[in-house]
């Protein structure tokens, strides 16, 4: 039965999936809940045991309604964002195009804007970079890298030759907001949440979304509550101790069970009475874990208590509509060769594989140019880390900070950049931005982490990433203290005057990366005649950086080979050895001539043959069709 079930679930799945390839106009909207200006409570939509509505929050850190000029010195809502794609699919017609890709969760439209001249071919038609940010709602500055490249690629369309060349040659997707959901409860709530505010049962108690956080002492920010240990099982649960880096008592350190003072919460209370706090709150499945490539079952799923599971996974790959329109518009766009699907804390180039060593499972002239764009990314934006996210993201930090262990490689399932390489064949990137503070290592220790950026807080931000312990009486816990680290504007996404330095410098190796897509281009297209016969020959190389397809794209075929065809008039050739046209070479009735792979700066002769049995001029047409090189159309003519 589970089976029968499970194809109809997937039988549907492949249906939904032809509709939402397709590229739809934009519709109009309901008003939501951060639109309605009379209501002081937002409402996220659901089943669930636990609260759904909570009081609305404007940040300081955050613009709510568009200005008269954008700037990036502050954050800016899902709908400020696109108020100003509207602006510019209306300023600059000629070469964007604004759509409705997917509706999200809730039903918020998820907007995409391809850029490219349209006068110089259709955007399909030319080798393409595809970059998206909002896909874990709090992770803001990810979305503003791509509104800002957007801006950057517009605005200097007919005054950067590079990037004028860029938009004319090849076309760039851009997706700022892929989670709109999730950002806008976390831009108008004190609430957070991983990704989709589809509710999840995060604990396994049979209840959805039950034991939220709330914000105690009403700043509309959720910090942490440290609690000092009074009695003997408090004393046995105590891991934390004051950090003595610190003078002022502030930052906490990470030690065994039962030989720390203090024990450590979110803010809020326990609502379901489990006894732990705020552990099942709204939503809980990740969009990052969603993707089809090694996929996991989430937390639970597996029934034999002995193999791998994915926190977040979802009920089963591409679940989530968020995460499957992405999926579905790469997979309907191959001629994609770049991606980077941007997230924050670490600073870091993030790559595949995620599950496995670079060394074991990729072909090595794709390692190789993965490595190239590790060095190039880190020369860029300063990133202290590139690497795959299997071996040096899981490692990064050498051990581990309580035990003394060594770290060891950890594998990420149903994971974006495991996707992107092994099952779409591309360069694809999960970049991180953003450090908590840690702009370098302050005392030595050959770590960043939060005491370095607590010092950088201090001595660079005014001590406003940080909060101050104060007392408070919690109504179950009793004396306890809320502080800490600003979790949104200082802990997840930086505050808002580091901002611009940040998604301009990740930008620029998107940018980077873009202008080294592959590009077929014809060198010459040589007719020589002799008696009745044609000799069509043509030359052509990739004057781009990356090649046609990268080896992993050619295993998995989601690249076909470089190909010519010639084209005339069916009247001209029907009648096989009577046609007024005959194609003679190639022999076979196949007349498509399959080339390979070009590789980068590689040149490539093929040649025709045609019979004319006709005195008048005939006119063809040649194609080359390279997947991810572009298409080229020349028209010819044989005879006078």
């Amino acid at each position: 039965m589970k089976k029968k079930i499970l194809m109809v679930a997937f039988g549907l799945l492949a249906l939904t999936s032809i509709a939402m390839a397709q590229e739809v106009s934009l519709s109009p909207e309901k008003t939501w809940p951060e639109q309605d200006k009379k209501s002081k409570f937002y409402t996220i939509s659901g089943e669930r045991h636990g609260q759904s509505f909570f009081k609305k929050h404007e940040f300081p850190e955050v613009q709510y309604a568009p200005g008269e000029k954008l700037t990036f010195d502050i954050y800016h809502t899902p709908d400020v964002m696109y108020h100003w794609y509207k602006l510019w699919a209306e300023k600059y017609p000629e070469i964007t195009e604004l759509y409705e890709v997917a509706k999200s969760y809730e039903g918020r439209p998820i907007l995409q804007m391809t850029i490219t001249n349209k006068k110089t071919g259709k955007h399909t038609d030319k080798p393409a970079a595809y970059f998206e940010g909002g896909r874990h709602g709090g992770e803001v500055t990810a979305s503003e890298a791509v509104f800002w490249l957007t801006q950057h690629l517009l605005e200097n369309y007919g005054k950067d030759p590079e990037i004028t060349k860029l938009i004319d040659t090849k076309t760039v997707y851009v997706r700022p907001q892929n989670n709109p959901d999730g950002t806008s409860m976390y831009l108008f709530t004190e609430q957070q949440n991983r990704s989709t505010v589809r509710p999840h049962d995060t604990d396994r108690d049979g209840l959805l979304d039950e034991d939220p956080n709330e914000d105690l002492n009403g700043d509309g920010i959720i910090h942490m509550i440290r609690k000092k240990a009074v009695t003997e099982k408090e004393k046995e649960e105590a891991n934390l101790i004051i950090d003595p880096r610190d003078p002022k008592g502030r930052l906490m350190k990470r030690v065994f069970e039962g030989k720390g003072d203090y024990l450590m919460y979110s803010e809020g209370i326990d609502n379901d009475g489990d006894g732990k706090y705020n552990e099942d709150g709204i939503g809980g499945l990740d969009l990052h874990r969603n993707y089809p490539e090694n996929w996991r079952p989430d937390t639970g799923g597996d029934e034999t208590g002995r193999g791998y599971t994915q926190f977040g996974a979802g009920e089963y790959p591409l679940s989530e509509i968020e995460t499957r329109s992405t999926v579905l518009w790469l997979l309907s766009h191959p001629n994609i060769s770049v991606v980077n699907s941007l997230d924050t804390r670490v600073p870091m180039h993030l790559r595949p594989p995620s599950t496995s060593s670079s060394a074991e499972s990729m072909f090595l002239k794709d390692r190789l140019i993965y490595e190239y764009y590790d060095s190039l990314g880190m020369t860029i934006t300063g990133y202290p880390w590139a690497g795959d996210v299997y071996e040096t993201y899981s490692t990064r930090g050498k051990v581990n900070r309580l035990t003394g262990d060594p770290l060891k490689p950890t594998p990420l399932f149903g994971h974006g950049p495991d996707f992107g390489y092994f099952y779409y064949g591309a360069v694809w990137y999960g970049d991180e931005l953003w450090n908590n503070g840690a702009m370098k290592d302050y005392d030595g220790d050959g770590q960043r982490d939060d005491y370095d950026g607590m010092r950088w807080d201090d001595e660079e931000n005014g001590s406003k990433g940080f909060k101050n312990w104060e007392k408070f009486n919690h109504p179950q816990l009793g004396e306890v203290e809320i502080g800490g680290s600003h979790p949104k504007f200082f802990g997840q996404n930086g505050p808002p005057w580091q901002l611009e330095s940040w998604i301009k410098k990740q930008s620029l190796f998107n940018l980077a990366m873009a202008k080294d897509l592959p590009q077929i281009e014809i060198k010459n297209v040589n007719i020589t005649k002799s008696g009745d016969q044609y000799e069509i020959k043509v030359t052509w190389t990739n004057s781009g950086k990356l090649p046609v397809a990268l080896d992993q794209a050619k295993r998995v075929k989601i690249v076909q080979e470089d190909r010519l065809m010639l084209e005339f008039d069916k009247e001209l050739t029907k009648g096989f050895e009577n046609a007024k046209v005959q194609i003679t070479t190639p022999e076979l009735y196949e007349k498509t001539i399959y080339t390979g792979y070009t590789e980068v700066g590689e040149t490539k002769e093929a040649v025709f043959k045609v019979k004319v049995n006709q005195k008048e001029p005939v006119k063809g047409k040649l194609k080359l069709l390279s997947t991810r090189g572009g298409y080229i159309e020349r028209e010819f003519t044989l005879g006078n």
